[in-house]
């Protein structure tokens, strides 16, 4: 590896030694060969780590740095990125991987246009039963407040390479160890002057142990992401416009999560669900009422409420009576 690579790729592990040989080889494998890959091992108790300096001693584009406690998967990203040496860098979850000319593809973007900052991959979802794209409106070119637009309801995804600068100036946000790295995200797409697709494929492994898809306590951090993000916000002092959307969407993230306490809580530790319960109360305290859109949250289910009691029997109703008639409707099947 020469000692500028035009891109750096960060990989944060965490026991995921089935999948990592896979990641990695897309790496080796890449028709852009002049890159850099920084693993970090957040302390992995399986054979994760071994994995890593048995390809690093092969490879010597390969870095491994190894955590002494685990931390989670935005911090380790950040412990990464400190060693990037590219003016380009991205991410591969270790149970990912890229097509052959992913990397490629990107940075090629970046040489057609001067002020592309963040380029998007096309993202293939990959599940036991198959495989699909994720579902995208086609761009040619966002500026980046569009970007941070669409970005808001996921219109379009997360997966992107940027310019290093921007990285370095946004790490990861890891306010909490899910959810809030979904902020980084959407700060270097604001800042960004273009935001551009590539032809690159990240194929991207929805697993059933993930975070989103297990009932555990960590699901309330998605209240605590939102928070951050609003902060990050304010002190860009973006317009009251966005800031209005923002404050929408966690409104509308509290009744989601509510849903999951009214579906799972009695599964969780009962110290765990009464930490839930009070992180929903603050949360819906700080609420700012004004800034909330009205046609999105003044139907039954997600109205704020006066007070919290009628805000908790408002999602008691709701969301049992979304049981029932999702019960009597698969019993008519």
């Amino acid at each position: 590896m020469s000692s500028s690579p035009k891109v750096s790729v960060l990989v944060a592990v965490y026991n995921a030694s089935p999948w990592l040989a896979e990641c990695l080889d897309s790496l080796l494998r890449q028709t852009l060969s002049d890159i850099q890959v920084v693993c970090i091992d957040d302390c992995s108790t399986d054979d994760s780590l071994q994995i890593l300096r048995d390809y690093a001693g092969r490879d010597p584009r390969i870095e491994v740095v190894s955590l002494d406690s685990n931390h989670g998967q935005a911090y380790a990203r950040n412990v990464g990125l400190s060693r990037v040496k590219a003016p380009l860098v991205c991410f591969l979850d270790a149970d990912d991987w890229f097509s052959p000319d992913a990397l490629q593809q990107a940075a090629q973007v970046f040489d057609d246009d001067d002020e592309a900052d963040c380029v998007l991959f096309r993202l293939m979802m990959v599940t036991p039963s198959g495989s699909h794209p994720y579902q995208m409106e086609p761009f040619d070119v966002l500026t980046g407040r569009e970007a941070f637009l669409q970005s808001i309801d996921w219109r379009i995804h997360g997966v992107y390479m940027v310019r290093t600068g921007i990285h370095r100036r946004y790490p990861y946000d890891d306010t909490c160890r899910s959810y809030s790295d979904d902020n980084t995200t959407r700060l270097h797409y604001y800042v960004s002057r273009h935001v551009r697709c590539c032809q690159g494929v990240y194929f991207y492994r929805q697993l059933p142990t993930s975070t989103s898809h297990q009932v555990s306590v960590r699901r309330f951090e998605y209240l605590r992401a939102n928070e951050s993000m609003k902060r990050q916000l304010l002190d860009l002092r973006v317009p009251e416009a966005v800031l209005c959307q923002w404050e929408t969407i966690r409104m509308l993230v509290l009744v989601d999560v509510y849903m999951f306490y009214h579906r799972h809580g009695r599964q969780l530790p009962a110290d765990e669900r009464r930490w839930g319960l009070s992180e929903m109360k603050r949360v819906w305290q700080t609420i700012e009422v004004s800034r909330l859109d009205k046609t999105k949250t003044s139907k039954f289910g997600y109205r704020h409420c006066s007070s919290w009691c009628l805000f908790r029997l408002q999602e008691w109703l709701y969301f049992t009576l979304r049981g029932i008639i999702g019960a009597v409707r698969a019993a008519g099947r």
